[in-house]
């Protein structure tokens, strides 16, 4: 497959990301853990089957018997499960907005990240686009008197996220399947707590609810894939534009289906992170020109 193809794939993976929102939306009646749990334990399912038809399972007890990996990979887990639960919770309490916010900082959070554990160096007017990341938050603080904590947490859990599977030697694959099996054995003790006390969804509310959570692993399952199958075929500097695909489709969710507020100060703090990406994805470039062809 060619480059172009590669580029599809991550149009398909960010912009199936960005419209999650909607697939929330519809599961809003069902509390964001039992949800949380659904999508571990099916998207483990799903993983499986992937795994079986694919062959991979003598791969995955090779993997596994690696100490560091496990244990990259458990801090791995706990941060995917605590990103899911507060994008989830952040959808259906119509914090919409605030979550795109969130994943267009988490790039500015990566680079900090970078550079305090991975010795990297930065330029001052990346630097520069950090500082106004970290201004647009202050601003918020300020002007709404509470820290727009969905907005941190998702950034935060997602950027040391993908700290650890720079870290891991697992491939992505692997990785999400070890990920997912290490919250699967709580994710299954809880829906069957839900199911024994009769206060699960599952089941009980309409086929169309029951079918929604069943495909939970689908929907967490094929972005994934399809990144990883871009990622083989493009430049990261590529998937670095197309990944504000997501919280920009995100942003139009919010505000133009489902009505969010988006006043003077949210426009401010976007209109400031807007200008920090911009100004890193420049200095970038204009880096990557400066350097002599090998």
């Amino acid at each position: 497959m060619t480059k172009r193809h590669g580029i599809l794939f991550g149009v398909a993976a960010y912009g199936l990301w960005g419209v999650l929102p909607l697939y929330w939306k519809w599961l809003q009646g069902v509390p964001a853990l039992e949800i949380l749990a659904h999508r571990v334990a099916w998207s483990f399912l799903f993983l499986g089957v992937l795994l079986l038809v694919g062959g991979g399972f003598s791969g995955l007890r090779h993997a596994m018997a690696d100490r560091r990996a496990w244990l990259i990979n458990a801090c791995a887990g706990l941060l995917i499960g605590i990103n899911w639960l507060t994008y989830i919770w952040g959808v259906n309490a119509n914090r919409i907005v605030e979550t795109s916010l969130g994943y267009y900082i988490n790039p500015l959070v990566s680079v900090v990240l970078g550079v305090v554990f991975l010795r990297e160096r930065l330029r001052p007017r990346q630097w520069l686009a950090v500082g106004l990341a970290a201004m647009a938050v202050g601003y918020l603080t300020l002007r709404r008197g509470e820290v727009p904590w969905v907005a941190v947490v998702l950034a935060s859990s997602f950027s040391v996220y993908g700290l650890m599977k720079k870290l891991s030697p697992l491939s992505a694959l692997y990785g999400l399947i070890v990920e997912t099996g290490l919250l699967v054995v709580p994710a299954l003790v809880y829906l069957g707590a839900l199911g024994h006390s009769g206060e699960g969804a599952f089941g009980v509310a309409p086929p169309a609810i029951s079918g929604l959570l069943g495909f939970t692993g689908v929907v967490t399952a094929l972005p994934l894939l399809l990144f990883a199958a871009a990622a083989r075929r493009v430049a990261l500097s590529t998937l670095g534009l197309l990944q504000y695909l997501s919280p920009t489709c995100s942003l139009l969710i919010g505000i133009g289906v489902y009505r969010e507020s988006f006043g003077q100060d949210r426009l401010i703090a976007f209109a400031l992170i807007w200008i920090a990406l911009g100004l890193y994805g420049w200095e970038s470039r204009c880096a990557r020109s400066r350097t002599p062809a090998p």
